[in-house]
């Protein structure tokens, strides 16, 4: 098994990791990026690599080329074997990568809340389907509904159009009361503000509905219509595709399982980003939702206090200090309401990876218990998508993350056993 040494691994390609991994570097430290995709910007920024249409893209992608950092892309972590040790699999092969310093920045992942039918064919998360949108996969044409909660229902709403769906209607479940008070908060935030008044323009022509949220989706082989409520009245659009995701949840797989301690659902990081375990730090949508501004800043600061440069780091406390108030306003304005959690009915799946039901899902009462005696949890996704999804219906939470971390090779597994 080949082993690998650096000073300070960055674990995540996205925005914050970039930022991270190019300060870390240009102070002189030997420093590798580590990411599971082909590409780096990580969701956020994909596709932009090749030919960069954002500029804030644009010139992390240069400074990152132009630094001396190691790209490790293809790259999963499958375990943390011992302190100071990642154990990872690439090109099919496992490898030790031994580090000094660790910056997690695994960012986050999209919500989704089961309700009748959200398992049809068709029913897809928003950025799941943006994604695969970019990579080609056929939206032209398509009737497409968009519906959960936040500011990724515009934007993936304007890139499918950009794609050549037919974009119907937008739902967003938080009241209209909120989302004008979040947009008229965005004065503080030029560039956020000249964002959203773009995408409210170019889909001028989009109905948008707030206050509304799906309660069924209906089909046969496939997703054919979708009945929505605003807690008053009930009505269904057909479409052809649904787009439904209710806002982010962070990656915390790879903190949880090195030992990071949480607060409120976020690692909880000192004010130069260190997590509760000594010599790893944490950037980006692990603290808190906040888009690639965000990620940008609190990168810069771990990298630069990863490096041993705290004075480079307090430079940009008041930067940080305004996008953790965007964070807040962001939560507050886009929380998920009550009747969300009553969408799902003893029938509806749950764990679609071992197809396990609601009702047999609130018998139990805990997340360990439900994956011993269902297996609920214990598919490909390893609770990816379940273990949020009953966090919201039962309170649950992910009492710890154990090996493999992503899907590997039990060959990979054994080596590190027998090394």
């Amino acid at each position: 098994m080949s082993e690998l040494r650096f000073e300070i691994i960055v674990i995540g390609a996205g925005p914050a990791g970039l930022a991270a991994a190019c300060t870390a570097a240009e102070s002189g430290k030997r420093v590798a990026l580590i990411d599971e995709t082909p590409w780096l910007g990580g969701q956020i920024w994909r596709g932009q690599q090749a030919t960069p249409k954002l500029q804030s893209a644009q010139v992390w992608f240069k400074r990152f080329r132009q630094s001396a950092a190691t790209l490790l892309d293809s790259t999963g972590i499958i375990a943390i074997p011992q302190p100071e040790l990642l154990l990872a699999e690439k090109d099919g092969q496992p490898v030790r990568i031994r580090w000094q310093t660790l910056i997690i920045a695994t960012g986050a992942r999209e919500l989704f809340i089961p309700f009748p039918g959200w398992t049809l064919p068709g029913v897809m998360g928003v950025g799941g389907l943006l994604g695969l949108a970019k990579n080609g996969w056929p939206v032209s044409g398509k009737r497409v509904v968009v519906a959960g909660s936040g500011p990724l229902l515009l934007a993936a709403a304007m890139g499918l159009k950009e794609h050549g769906a037919r974009v119907l209607s937008i739902y967003e479940q938080t009241a209209r009361e909120k989302v004008l008070s979040f947009g008229l908060g965005l004065w503080r935030h030029p560039d956020k503000l000249w964002q959203a008044a773009g995408l409210k323009m170019n889909l001028c022509s989009v109905p948008y509905h707030c206050g509304a949220w799906p309660v069924s989706a209906e089909g046969d082989e496939r997703i054919r219509s979708v009945t929505f409520t605003d807690d008053h009245y009930l009505w269904s659009e057909e479409c052809d595709v649904l787009a439904c995701g209710f806002g982010l949840i962070p990656n915390l797989e790879v903190p949880l399982a090195i030992g990071c301690r949480l607060k409120a659902g976020y690692v909880q990081v000192d004010s130069m980003q260190m997590t509760s375990v000594p010599k790893v730090y944490c950037a980006g949508e692990l603290t808190g939702i906040g888009g690639a501004e965000a990620a940008l800043v609190e990168g810069q600061i771990a990298g630069w206090a990863a490096a041993g440069k705290p004075e480079r780091a307090k430079e940009l406390y008041g930067k940080r200090e305004a996008w953790r108030k965007f964070k807040v306003h962001l939560a507050h304005a886009f929380g998920l309401r009550p009747e969300l959690k009553k969408l799902a009915t003893d029938d509806t799946i749950i764990c679609r990876c071992e197809d396990v039901s609601f009702g047999q899902v609130r018998t139990f009462g805990s997340w360990r218990e439900a994956k011993l005696q269902s297996r609920c949890g214990m598919g490909p996704c390893q609770g990816r998508v379940c273990g949020p999804a009953t966090q919201v219906l039962l309170g649950w939470g992910m009492e710890s993350v154990r090996p493999p971390i992503c899907p590997a090779r039990v060959q990979s597994l054994i080596a590190e056993h027998n090394h």
